[in-house]
């Protein structure tokens, strides 16, 4: 089986999160010389897959097979690949992520030796909560004394030409809820009301957009970015009793959430509110000088001639539970500009050209 037949293999999978559609056994199967820990919970399935070939370090791949669903819009049918004369491939799971789990399911069964452990990590739930993916291997890998010393994700991180970014950290994602409360009264008494509304306009200018850090080389500043706010019954003549602020912040290592509760108590000071925040993702950075990043950089240098730039830039993925414990974690893979959209596409080429890089890692590693 090519690359290429084992991508369009797994694209025909209809492994919407939290389903994989029998792709796992199918893994498995593909692998079968490969010693093989099942940890399923709930509706979720994840596999890791690893062979002990010496004494040396231990090398995970990650990713994951589920997809989100199809939508609207496909000019085909998003689970039967459409490749055209060029060469480019649509199917839903196209870019996000199946290109990287069948570029390193490719690598790793084609290697002979290695000095150290080769093992893989796969979840059918990361485009969902992700509560009983990634993060239950881990734990179950953190107690048997098992956790990888490094670890590749096959996230699609290219941006304008593929081997031009990788992924060496992300930011974290923490939510907040505010609820500003005040004395509810008719409008046209105002001085017998305390309206919510009045209280925090003149906060707003000194919090929305505002950035909490300076930011450094690696981090943009972290941002608070209000994301809903509301008050009242709908009506014209009745003062809300309280006020309801939503907001988000993508932090970096410099600002964490007892940060954000005291800029929240500097700017809402003397006034009645309740503050609620939750964190569904930490920030994690992998240094520059690690092995496994300039692993990375001279196999796509290698193979593309691109010299690719260290990126932190978007949303989460699962890499952040392998930086909480405490893995070198770098994210690797096609370009990313059609994920989750219609017409999801790459190039069969890339698929090709990201086997060859994961392959040279291993063999350099």
């Amino acid at each position: 089986m090519t690359i290429k037949e084992l991508f369009i293999k797994l694209l025909k999978f209809k492994s919407i999160t939290p389903n994989d559609d029998g792709a796992m056994e199918f893994i498995k199967k593909y692998l079968s010389d490969f010693e093989i820990i099942e940890i399923n919970k709930e509706d979720v399935k994840n596999l890791f897959i690893y062979k002990k070939f010496g004494e040396g370090e231990h090398l995970c791949f990650a990713g994951h097979i589920d997809v989100v669903p199809a939508g609207e819009g496909w000019d085909s049918e998003p689970f039967e690949p459409k490749i055209t004369k060029d060469g480019t491939i649509f199917a839903r799971g196209s870019q996000d992520m199946k290109s990287g789990v069948a570029a390193f399911l490719y690598a790793v069964k084609h290697t002979s030796s290695f000095n150290g452990t080769l093992s893989l990590l796969l979840t059918s739930d990361e485009e969902g909560d992700a509560k009983y993916g990634t993060v239950e291997v881990l734990t179950h890998l953190k107690t048997q004394k098992f956790l990888p010393d490094y670890a590749i994700v096959a996230e699609p991180t290219c941006e304008e030409k593929f081997g031009d970014a990788i992924k060496i950290g992300r930011r974290g994602s923490i939510n907040g809820v505010l609820i500003l409360n005040g004395v509810q009264g008719h409008a046209a008494y105002p001085e017998k009301s305390i309206n919510p509304i009045n209280l925090i306009a003149p906060i707003l200018p000194k919090i929305a957009g505002i950035n909490l850090d300076n930011g450094d080389e690696y981090f943009s500043p972290s941002k608070f970015v209000i994301t809903d706010i509301r008050a009242g019954m709908e009506v014209t003549n009745v003062t809300p009793s309280s006020l309801k602020m939503m907001f988000n912040v993508r932090n970096n290592t410099h600002t964490n959430k007892e940060k954000i509760e005291k800029f929240v108590a500097e700017n809402f000071k003397n006034l009645d509110y309740k503050l609620t925040l939750s964190q569904s993702a930490k920030p994690f950075i992998t240094n520059p000088n690690t092995k496994i990043v300039k692993l990375i950089d001279s196999s796509i240098q290698n193979i593309t001639k691109i010299t690719p730039k260290h990126s932190t830039a978007g949303g989460t993925s699962d890499a952040r539970f392998f930086g909480e414990f405490k893995v070198k974690t770098i994210e690797f893979g096609v370009i990313n500009d059609t994920i989750h959209a219609p017409n999801e596409y790459t190039k069969i080429e890339y698929v090709e050209k990201l086997t060859k890089i994961f392959k040279e890692v291993i063999i350099s590693f």
